[in-house]
């Protein structure tokens, strides 16, 4: 390695250590946990099937709008754009937690929209409607974020040529935009999906049961100490690690320019 890369090497290496060194010791005590026994719990079980079926749900929901924003925060110029952008970016610097209190104040159960989906046999909290609503909160602007940085890349005279060439504009973004940027987008999905499988403290406020497998990681904790703990701790983290190859292996990896 050249001398000009020694000293970069070695402070990322420094960071590299510091994100290995506890999974590796993590997995090394998991070794001496009788994961079949805590598995057979049925709380554990219901917190990871609750977690399994709201997390895609969340990061669908994500995709479905936040593609499209995402494209119009690239694309178009609009008075009042800087305020979206950080209402966009509003979920990401606030505590969760406090996220899950603003989310309260509109679907609480004595919230006029809280009451009235409740009257329809709908809660919006206390329910997996009210896990999804906390988790899109939360992960939703990763795809916005991560989305936008993809379309910023997609050079707007490809998008011209193919305009004057016949394509209406729904038929460029479908056709040039969205294929050119579909790394950055697969990339958002991915971060979106693992900080909804994990999302605890809008979650906890909004919707503490059903138990997702966070809040259940913090209840086995405090009940049990971190040996309960483990089990669904590794499921989380071969969730996210099957997450992520899975999108390597059906986008590939970033090309290069």
């Amino acid at each position: 390695m050249s001398g000009g890369l020694a000293v970069p090497a070695l402070l990322g290496a420094v960071l590299l250590a510091y994100f290995v060194v506890p999974v590796a010791v993590f997995l090394s005590q998991a070794r001496e946990v009788d994961i079949a026994a805590v598995v057979a719990d049925p709380a554990i079980r219901d917190a990871v099937a609750t977690s399994l079926l709201t997390a895609p749900v969340s990061t669908a929901i994500a995709t479905v709008f936040g593609v499209p924003l995402a494209y119009i925060l690239s694309r178009v110029s609009f008075r009042g754009k800087r305020l979206l952008e950080a209402v966009v970016l509003l979920p990401l610097v606030v505590p969760p937690i406090v996220g899950g209190v603003m989310l309260l104040t509109v679907v609480g159960r004595y919230t006029p929209i809280g009451a009235a989906a409740a009257a329809l046999g709908v809660p919006l909290t206390g329910s997996r409607v009210g896990v999804i609503l906390a988790q899109t909160f939360v992960a939703g602007p990763f795809l916005v974020v991560v989305a936008r940085s993809g379309f910023d890349s997609v050079d707007p005279r490809l998008e011209e040529a193919a305009r004057t060439l016949g394509h209406s504009r729904l038929g460029t973004v479908r056709r040039v935009s969205l294929p050119l940027a579909r790394d950055a987008i697969a990339a958002g999905i991915v971060l979106t999906f693992v900080r909804a499988i994990g999302e605890f403290g809008a979650t906890m406020m909004v919707a503490y049961t059903p138990r997702t497998m966070p809040t259940q990681i913090r209840v086995s904790f405090i009940a049990r100490g971190i040996d309960a703990i483990v089990p669904i701790a590794l499921a989380l983290l071969a969730i996210a690690v099957i997450v992520v190859v899975a999108v390597q292996l059906l986008v590939g990896t970033p090309r290069r320019h």
